[in-house]
């Protein structure tokens, strides 16, 4: 029912998280041409809490601890990019207009900080998501649909971005995704095994508390990286809502970058083709 909960904007792409009551997940990209890795561990909690008579107020958090580990670098201290923190507090409202469709509004302040100093300009921005979402379950072709509109105040293009996810199961056995950041194929092997490929967009951007003095082009404030991957994984249903799932796959292209004050990008951090390993354990809404 809601599935456009946290839908978000980064580095100007529109990232999607599940809408999961909790989630807690780890995931690691190992040490590439560029002696670069990235890991991340993954805390989401929501609560939905029923309103009128088919309304729906939606309270949760998340949080990703991300850390960049850059070996052999002789340019730069990169200590500072070793702890990175990510924290999204939610507040949606979900309508219901009919039996078919749903509207929602999600509002996230996000704290994205190495916090090691108290808490400056930098750290916060503002996240909105509008929508309209539709799902039949009660079908011989189960689907859902989401369409809407993000806006994100730490990208450079401070505009809405529009976003559409679309999700049917067109054979007993197999199911579509198509949207950003997902698209892919779900083989359904029963109701308790699922397998997966995913092509999907991935990313973050990170406010630094202290500048890392570069060579030649003066202060970087700021980390940000975008990736686009192709996945293959396996779920195991414990029940209809939850689950355990693990995912391996490989970049398609990847931009990890330091930039300036004025977002522009004044170092490379990682641009070569990664791994990717992915595992965790879900309940649902």
């Amino acid at each position: 029912m809601v599935l456009l909960l946290l839908w978000g904007g980064a580095n100007g792409l529109v990232y999607a998280q599940s809408p999961d009551v909790f989630r807690l997940e780890y995931m690691i990209m190992p040490k590439n041409k560029a002696d670069a890795q990235l890991s991340r561990y993954k805390l989401v909690a929501n609560m939905p809490l029923k309103v009128r008579e088919a309304d729906n107020v939606i309270v949760g958090a998340e949080y990703n601890y991300l850390a960049y580990k850059l070996g052999g670098n002789e340019y730069f201290d990169s200590e500072g990019l070793e702890n990175l923190h990510v924290v999204d507090l939610n507040l949606a409202y979900v309508y219901k207009h009919n039996d078919n469709w749903r509207f929602i509004g999600v509002l996230t302040p996000r704290l994205s900080s190495t916090l090691t100093n108290p808490l400056e300009n930098g750290d916060v921005s503002i996240n909105v998501t509008v929508g309209a979402f539709k799902e039949r379950q009660d079908i011989d072709k189960p689907m859902r649909l989401v369409l809407g509109l993000a806006y994100n105040s730490t990208v450079s293009l401070r505009i809405p971005l529009p976003f559409v996810y679309y999700e049917k199961r067109f054979h007993p056995n197999w199911s579509y995704v198509v949207g950003a950041p997902k698209t892919g194929f779900k083989y359904h092997i029963d109701d308790n095994h699922l397998i997966q490929t995913e092509f999907i967009l991935d990313g973050y951007f990170v406010n630094l508390q202290n500048n890392i003095i570069l060579p030649n082009t003066g202060f970087a404030s700021s980390v940000s990286s975008s990736a686009a991957l192709l996945t293959i994984g396996y779920q195991y249903n414990i029940s209809k809502i939850m689950s355990f799932y693990g995912y391996i796959g490989h970049t398609v292209f990847q931009d990890g970058v330091l930039r300036d004050e004025d977002r522009n990008d004044v170092y490379t951090l990682n641009d070569e083709p990664s791994l990717y390993f992915r595992t965790g354990f879900r309940i649902g809404i």
